[in-house]
């Protein structure tokens, strides 16, 4: 069985740990307090240590999952105790590139498996959409990272130069999917349901919305165009809300967060 530690037991390497060990891997998750390790051990069954390098041990990939400004310690505190002939290493830390990782590692991984890693928090679910960028010695890695990472949703495996826009469209994306769930849960309010009847309508048409789309392998516009009809409701409410600037909010939030 594959051995896969995590260090750091925040929301993104705490939803990791969850869906993977759901997935039937051998989880080792190691965090310098312990509340958040007693509420995974229990609830997920992941092995859990307050030490890190004690979680690198015999593993076959290491996921960093901890503040930028961590990072850096955190990896010289561990490469010590990695064996880079057969322990792939992962990072979900944005902001450190395949080169920024590798020399942060030292000397000993010049030949290292390395892969940059951007999830979201979907991940505890089961439904994370997942892009990973591989340098040269994981590519032959790739069926591993995808068959993981599968487990906890979908994968994409992309270029480098396309991960901060990875990032926005789906690592940051999710919030501004919530915030929409939010903002017509309000709506709903206003037009006379409960909060949590608003919000339970909401998720499962947005859920609806997503599935048409997939199954039907057309593009948003034409599905627009099956529902609605000339003068009526739906393309009334739609103009309203470009009329607000619905689609530009979107874009200029989603390159705000690709730094574009």
């Amino acid at each position: 069985m594959i051995k896969i530690s995590i260090i750091g037991a925040g929301a993104m390497g705490g939803a990791i740990a969850a869906g993977l060990s759901r997935a039937g891997y051998s989880v080792t998750v190691s965090n310098r307090s312990r509340g958040k390790l007693d509420a995974l051990a229990a609830d997920y069954g992941v092995a859990v240590t307050l030490s890190n390098v004690e979680a690198v041990k015999d593993a076959d990939v290491v996921i960093f999952a901890v503040k930028p400004y961590v990072l850096p310690d955190v990896i010289a505190e561990v490469a010590p105790a990695i064996d880079f002939s057969r322990t792939a290493v992962a990072s979900l830390v944005p902001g450190f590139t395949l080169d920024d990782l590798r020399e942060a590692l030292g000397a000993g991984s010049a030949d290292a498996a390395i892969a940059r890693v951007m999830p979201n928090t979907a991940a505890a679910v089961g439904r994370s959409m997942t892009f990973v960028c591989l340098n040269g010695r994981a590519r032959s890695l790739e069926d591993l990272f995808k068959t993981m990472f599968d487990s906890i949703g979908t994968t994409a495996i992309v270029d480098e130069r396309l991960f901060g826009a990875a990032t926005a469209l789906c690592s940051c994306g999710i919030a501004y999917a919530m915030r929409y769930i939010r903002a017509a849960s309000e709506g709903g309010v206003e037009l006379g349901f409960r909060a949590s009847e608003a919000c339970e309508y909401v998720c499962r048409t947005v859920e609806g919305a997503a599935a048409l789309i997939e199954a039907q392998k057309i593009h948003p516009e034409a599905a627009i165009d099956n529902v609605t009809t000339p003068g009526g409701l739906t393309i009334k409410g739609l103009n309203a809300m470009e009329k607000s600037g619905f689609t530009a909010a979107v874009i200029n939030g989603l390159k705000a967060s690709a730094g574009k």
